[in-house]
């Protein structure tokens, strides 16, 4: 891949870590109007549809067999529950918290997830790194006040939840080797809005009134911004880039998350979720052998 072309990818990588860690505010300002599930519905309905003409201008085929439909309908499951819990965290919690805490803590539940399955191998640097993460899980909860009132609120068990159930939505997902991961996302996207409107939504309660623009502006930020931008720039980044120069921008989602929840939310960010932003983020890069500042890209 030329050079020129890689600078675009980076720029559109950053915007798009971006729009991740903006989704934690979208979603905390849109709980002011609608619940988790009617989040789910609006937002991937957007999203799926917006995902169309993306996967015919990349000439991807729709056509899914059974065992990967099968799949799509077991990851929705999961991914409706992971919904929940991000949104009520966000909801009853602050978004500067859920963004850092829930996207730091992802990868390090997903390598244990992993390794109790023994699909990795557990050596000496990622016992020291599981430490140093467990250090900065406990930091960013502000433990070493020993306030039990604050420490086990309801906000910080629905991120637990968030940070273990995303996990196992990678690891399924990951389990489609016969699709694109764009047509995998979308069918994803459709069968958790099937399901959610089967199961959990009545549209008669929903107080359309209150819809105003900044309901709007929210819900397509999430929709399109965070999620058919952001996640087509990351399938097509690990493309063209590979997923370990790609991997090196996850690191920008929970700073965004905290600088915008400061500009947009006007949140008081504590010392202990900065330090304990940082250590889960080393835990990250040592379990995951990530190379932050890279000269050269090799594929």
């Amino acid at each position: 891949m030329e050079q020129a072309n890689k600078n675009i990818f980076y720029i559109l990588m950053f915007f798009a870590m971006i729009g991740w860690g903006a989704s934690w505010v979208n979603a905390k300002i849109l709980s002011l109007y609608i619940n988790e599930f009617e989040m789910v519905f609006f937002r991937f309905l957007i999203t799926a549809i917006t995902m169309v003409p993306i996967i015919l201008f990349l000439k991807k085929s729709f056509k899914i067999n059974i065992k990967d439909f099968i799949l799509v309908i077991v990851t929705s499951i999961v991914f409706i529950a992971y919904m929940k819990y991000f949104f009520l965290g966000t909801k009853f919690g602050t978004a500067s918290l859920g963004g850092a805490f829930v996207t730091t803590l992802i990868p390090i539940n997903t390598f244990l997830i992993l390794v109790l399955f023994r699909a990795k191998e557990l050596v000496k640097k990622d016992i020291i790194a599981l430490c140093i993460g467990a250090i900065g899980v406990l930091t960013m909860i502000n433990i070493w006040e020993f306030d039990t009132q604050q420490i086990f609120v309801k906000q910080n068990l629905y991120f637990i939840l968030a940070s273990f159930l995303w996990p196992i939505v990678t690891i399924l997902s990951a389990k489609s080797t016969n699709i694109s991961p764009i047509v995998f996302t979308f069918y994803l996207y459709i069968v958790t809005v099937i399901l959610d409107t089967i199961f959990f939504i009545d549209f008669n309660t929903i107080n359309y009134a209150s819809f105003d623009s900044i309901f709007w502006i929210n819900i397509f930020s999430i929709a399109i911004l965070a999620s058919t931008f952001a996640n087509t720039i990351y399938f097509l980044g690990v493309e063209k880039l590979g997923s370990s120069e790609v991997s090196s921008f996850i690191f920008l989602v929970p700073f965004a998350a905290i600088l915008l929840s400061v500009v947009f939310l006007k949140e008081e960010i504590s010392i202990s979720i900065i330090i304990g932003t940082i250590l889960t983020l080393i835990a990250v890069k040592i379990l995951n052998n990530i190379k932050i500042f890279q000269r050269g890209y090799n594929k």
